[in-house]
């Protein structure tokens, strides 16, 4: 979705951007895949802002453009992933309505696929997508069975879900997997590790069923990108809310024994789900925390940024001025009162700010009366063992919580080190199986 916040807690590794076109000028439509060849050639070349005023854009690109500084703000978004390695051909799809070119790339830091989205021919906008040449999704294993499961969404359609449930009749706990930040698909894909694919493969072989889907950000962006009041609440509460009650109609599935896990910003998302739980009419049995913070979420992007330019051995003079202008955009969140509604920060309209800003995840985190496990990898460098122990001296004591931390293992629960930053996405590993096994542990009685 072009206004939620996308990378914020994976930085570069989701790129939402829009373009400006240049008036006076007859501009191309995008209509082929040898077009958005030719576009991405371009944009990765020695003079990507020829594109500027050549190709059609739609009013909403141009608009949010102007913010990022034109094509050469946006090239400067891509740095974090490196140098261009090699392109693939594009191939045409559709997400949320819209036809969208996906170009695979590699580049020196990661692999991503370069998406440009267009409407009636005028390019809606470009951002980064988990790598293509990934594995696909299996339709099962000797231990389970993955099927197509729709998670129904009100007013605009559905999201793509699948449901991985062990083999034989159950009924089989399940647990609802809610992303981190920006728009995530179904297996969380960052780079090249697939996090939730890890877990519902891992936990269906143990005997657990998992139901994952596409966030609404990452399937209905384009409805969604002109709603000045879309908050984390929409992003998260209603979908898993929901979720939980159509898991609770499968036949191979107890309803009573139904969890939550989320990741990162979906973590923190756990405290309001569970208290939105406990008025529905089928309530989640308990509740996984991976990755999550309590402290606010611009704290934590000011830390990443921080973080990240020390990693560089020499800092040049326009990096300098990168690192500052990022910081100055989110020093613009100390007085929210200060923001018009269709202010932009740090890719979210103030409405989504000023919800995270009354949210208190710790005292809605005191109030869950269900068991709790929450879980932290000690080589995270964008939600880290401060957050870690905040969370252990305001509940380690209560009885329903439990909290394990992992050395060796980042963000997403693979082995590797901070000082790799974004890089250790890169390689295709998978979740850490004693991870797996813990969560198991929880669940199974």
């Amino acid at each position: 979705m072009k206004k939620v916040i996308s990378a914020i807690l994976a930085l570069a590794m989701t790129l939402t951007v829009c373009w400006l076109a240049s008036a006076g000028q007859a501009q191309r439509r995008m209509e082929s895949t040898a077009d958005a060849d030719e576009f991405i050639a371009a944009f990765l070349g020695e003079h990507p802002e020829e594109l500027e005023g050549t190709w059609a854009f739609t009013p909403q690109m141009e608009a949010a453009l102007r913010q990022l500084g034109g094509i050469a703000g946006l090239v400067k978004q891509l740095a974090a992933l490196g140098s261009p390695v090699s392109v693939l051909p594009a191939y045409e799809g559709e997400v949320g309505g819209l036809k969208v070119f996906f170009v695979p790339c590699t580049f020196s830091a990661i692999q991503v696929d370069l998406l440009l989205a267009v409407q009636d021919g005028m390019i809606a906008g470009l951002q980064t997508a988990p790598y293509s040449g990934g594995r696909a999704e299996a339709s099962g294993s000797d231990l389970y069975d993955s099927l197509a499961l729709a998670l129904p969404v009100p007013s605009l359609g559905e999201l793509p879900g699948i449901l991985t449930v062990p083999k034989g009749e159950g009924p089989f706990p399940a647990v609802v997997l809610l992303q981190g930040s920006g728009p995530s698909d179904k297996d969380e894909s960052i780079g090249n590790v697939k996090p939730f694919r890890d877990l519902a493969q891992g936990l269906a072989a143990k005997g657990i069923a998992v139901y994952r889907f596409d966030k609404r950000t990452c399937v209905y962006g384009a409805e969604l990108m002109n709603d000045r009041q879309f908050t984390p609440a929409d992003e998260y509460l209603e979908d898993a809310v929901n979720a939980v009650q159509l898991l609770a109609r499968q036949d191979r599935i107890d309803p009573d024994r139904i969890f939550v896990l989320g990741h990162s910003l979906g973590g923190n998302a756990i405290p309001a789900a569970a208290r939105e739980l406990e008025n529905a009419p089928v309530k989640a049995c308990g509740f996984i925390m991976m990755a999550a913070s309590p402290r606010p979420l611009d704290v934590l992007m000011r830390e990443q940024t921080e973080f990240l330019y020390s990693l560089m051995p020499e800092i040049t003079a326009e990096q300098q001025a990168e690192k500052d202008a990022m910081l100055a955009e989110l020093a613009q969140l100390r007085d929210l009162n200060a923001l018009a509604e269709d202010d932009m920060i740090a890719g979210a309209y103030p409405a989504y700010w000023k919800w995270l800003a009354d949210y208190d995840i710790l005292q809605a985190a005191k109030d869950i009366t269900r068991p709790v496990l929450l879980l932290q990898g000690e080589e995270d460098y964008q939600v880290t063992l401060t957050d870690f122990g905040i969370w252990q001296d305001a509940l380690g004591k209560k009885e329903n919580w439990r909290m394990i931390s992992y050395p060796g293992l980042t963000h997403v629960f693979t082995a590797g080190q901070k000082t790799e930053g974004a890089a250790a996405y890169a390689r295709p590993d998978r979740m850490d199986a004693q991870v797996i096994e813990d969560i198991a542990d929880f669940i199974l009685p």
